[in-house]
């Protein structure tokens, strides 16, 4: 699959979904304006970016209200040699030394989906050994709003 990206908020009656618009995006602080727009137009403060990219990578983003972004990239170097500037933006909002991780190591925080279904152990899983379409699925399916993932991908 090609690049995708998309928005999930969590309101009182459940998640809302978007397709995310990265394109525009030129700054780490642009992947944080559009998650933090998203939360605006929902009445919750929990806002989920999911990535993937030609199903060699993917990433989280996780914004709860004006706290600072939570970010899980599978793989760094399969992000970093990714075309455009996706994978950069992402990283970059990664603050954890990029250069100490080897190649196809995961970066950024493993426990940013703990409460939402997916524990720190899990998700270092699935970044080894699943297809990025199948770990996003898994994510989602745990965190509650599967069926608006689905329903974007159609």
């Amino acid at each position: 699959m090609p690049s995708f990206a998309a928005v999930f908020a969590r309101t009182d009656s459940g998640w809302i979904a978007a397709d995310a618009d990265l394109a525009q995006s030129e700054q780490p602080e642009d992947v944080t304006d559009l998650l933090r727009e998203a939360a605006l137009e929902a009445p919750g403060d929990l806002v989920v970016l999911l990535v993937e990219d030609n199903d060699a990578w993917f990433g989280v983003v996780r914004v709860d209200g004006e706290d600072d972004p939570r970010v899980f990239v599978s793989d760094a170097s399969a992000a970093q040699a990714a075309p455009g500037v996706l994978g950069e933006l992402l990283l970059d909002l990664v603050t954890d030394g990029l250069e100490a991780k080897a190649d196809g190591d995961p970066v950024g925080d493993p426990a940013l989906l703990g409460d939402l279904g997916t524990a720190e152990e899990r998700l270092m899983r699935l970044s080894d050994r699943a297809v990025p379409t199948d770990a996003l699925d898994e994510i989602a399916q745990s965190a509650g709003f599967a069926d608006e993932l689905d329903a974007l991908r159609v």
